[in-house]
């Protein structure tokens, strides 16, 4: 393995999720839950889509940071509709792994672009906002149980 993809597996400190949200239908309001099961087509209770788009994270971080591009305070996250809000790990960093999430792994398969439900959701200047901050898409490697609190860690190669 070369020395740049060696610093690019690395990561200081495991992430950790922050909120679990459902979306029970397709254009209802998220729903918070503390635990969740995670099946191969995505969250119990979700309307999410198999394979790919399973499941959906948002960096924490980048709440405040679309919410100052508006102009306001941190939004709340259950306003971008993604599944998942996970702080302390850089999720761009995950993409095409699989990581540990309680007793789930998944694949972070790529990002989860914001759609045109943002204008209506932040406002104006909504959907150019989230560009670049919308998060990402992951599919289930291994169904199970996850909740708040639960670590974000990257496998290496061949673990699961």
């Amino acid at each position: 393995m070369s020395v740049f993809a060696e610093m690019m597996a690395r990561h200081a400190r495991p992430g950790r999720i922050e909120r679990v949200l459902i979306r029970p239908e397709r254009l209802a309001a998220p729903a918070e839950v503390t635990h969740a099961l995670l099946e191969e087509g995505g969250l119990q209770g979700d309307h999410a889509r198999p394979g790919k788009r399973a499941l959906t994270l948002i960096q924490a971080e980048h709440l405040p940071v679309i919410g100052a591009l508006l102009g306001q305070g941190p939004i709340d996250a259950a306003l971008l509709r993604r599944n998942l809000v996970v702080a302390g790990i850089n999720l761009a960093g995950l993409k095409g792994r699989r990581v540990r999430i309680g007793g789930a792994v998944i694949e972070v398969t790529g990002i989860c672009a914001p759609c045109s439900r943002m204008e209506a959701a932040l406002g104006s200047g909504g959907y150019t906002a989230v560009r670049g901050h919308g998060g990402w898409c992951a599919c289930v490697v291994t169904p199970g149980e996850i909740g708040r609190g639960n670590p974000v860690e990257p496998l290496q190669a061949g673990e699961e």
